[in-house]
């Protein structure tokens, strides 16, 4: 009702189900800060600190703030909503915005859900690879005091962020001031990406045909400039030349002996 009013039949199912999916492929994608931190999660493992057992933490943390931030929503929108008494039928009594996330944007809670998946996930491939790689009882594993917790940490966040917290995400974030482009179909999103590349693709080429006929005006422009340029500066040697001969015609006329006239009678 909020993004769709008009269309009542709108299957807004689907609409979550296609949601969800997006938001999955964005989560299960690596990007360069995650990178960063593993290396920096490698470089901490120094002896006697238990790094990998405390850091098994910072996704719990992390997964409980975003967990309790999706409900603040809920229960924010039902009290924007309750005080307002009466709902008239027929009326938008939910207002959606960006103002009830962090930093006005929900965007944020889904890199933080990206985040706690990858790492604890990392975590969880990293203690198999040691264990297949240097053995159980290497001494990069650690204690079985350490390796039992955070396994079942590791294990409990995993399927709480997936099949709870993700979830919950992709229905909260349609409370958003905008909606997600997942709203259209696959092949309406692909007509609307096709079209949208046909007319920057268009402009682009307007743009540099208007350029180039712009250069070329100011090119003929030039050359009709030089051109002018060069007749008046041949107009004013042939005056030059001219007013040069008829002085020196003058001259020799001055210089000459004056012609004998024939005197009446």
């Amino acid at each position: 009702m909020t993004h769709t009013r008009g269309n009542p039949k709108f299957n807004f199912h689907r609409y979550m189900v296609r949601s969800l999916e997006d938001d999955f492929k964005t989560v299960v994608g690596i990007s360069w800060y995650l990178w960063v931190f593993v290396v920096i999660f490698l470089l901490l493992n120094i002896n006697g600190w238990h790094t990998y057992f405390w850091i098994a933490f910072i996704p719990l943390i992390l997964l409980l703030a975003v967990g309790t931030k999706l409900e603040h929503v809920i229960n924010q929108l039902a009290y924007e909503v309750a005080e307002k008494h009466v709902a008239i039928e027929g009326e938008l009594v939910v207002q959606p915005s960006d103002n009830h996330f962090w930093f006005h944007r929900p965007g944020f809670v889904h890199l933080l859900i990206h985040f706690i998946l990858f790492q604890n996930a990392f975590e969880i491939a990293f203690f198999f690879w040691i264990w297949v790689q240097y053995g159980f009882d290497s001494c990069i594993m650690g204690q079985i005091k350490y390796i039992v917790p955070r396994l079942i940490i590791g294990v409990f966040i995993q399927v709480l962020c997936s099949y709870s917290t993700l979830p919950l995400y992709a229905i909260v974030s349609q409370m958003g001031s905008t909606f997600k482009k997942s709203i259209f179909e696959e092949h309406v999103q692909a007509g609307l990406v096709g079209w949208a590349q046909k007319v920057k693709k268009k402009r682009g080429q307007k743009g540099s045909t208007e350029g180039s006929s712009e250069a070329s005006s100011h090119v003929s422009a030039g050359g009709l400039l030089l051109g002018r340029l060069k007749g008046l500066k041949e107009a004013n040697e042939g005056s030059a030349q001219s007013s040069s001969h008829e002085g020196s015609t003058l001259g020799n006329n001055a210089s000459a002996p004056p012609v004998p006239r024939e005197v009446e009678p």
